[in-house]
């Protein structure tokens, strides 16, 4: 029997940071999840995402250092004009913008900001039907 993949980590700083980023973008939360050093949710498909602050993940590796960001993750709008609207209500909410929306070469319209971790976010939607 192989492994199943079933979860996606992500390190973070501040936990209460980055969960009000990601409460913007939909995602649900337990109340008082901004205390705990670890927090997941499931989202669609089963997935879980979990969430580990670099004190967490210390405590069973204690040479653990995080690394520049490297991922990220990217959420499906309804249309077009959703993704304007979160890209400009992230950006308003301070929230650095990596790439404006832009009508991707792939037939979707796409913008990227960074979360409170620096990791890139993308926001995009289905302008055509894939090739």
């Amino acid at each position: 029997m192989a492994p199943t993949f079933n979860a996606i980590g992500l390190a973070v700083a501040d936990m209460a940071a980055s969960l009000s980023f990601y409460r913007r973008l939909g995602l649900l939360f337990p109340a008082g999840a901004e205390d705990e050093p670890h927090v997941e949710v499931t989202v669609s498909g089963g997935i879980r995402l979990m969430w580990d602050t670099h004190a967490s993940l210390r405590s069973f590796d204690p040479d653990y250092e995080p690394g520049a960001p490297s991922g990220g993750w990217a959420f499906r709008c309804a249309d077009a004009a959703e993704v304007e609207k979160f890209h400009a209500d992230l950006v308003a909410a301070g929230y650095p913008s990596v790439q404006e929306p832009w009508d991707a070469p792939w037939g979707q319209r796409y913008a990227q900001v960074r979360d409170p971790d620096g990791n890139v976010v993308d926001l995009f939607a289905q302008l055509t039907s894939p090739q």
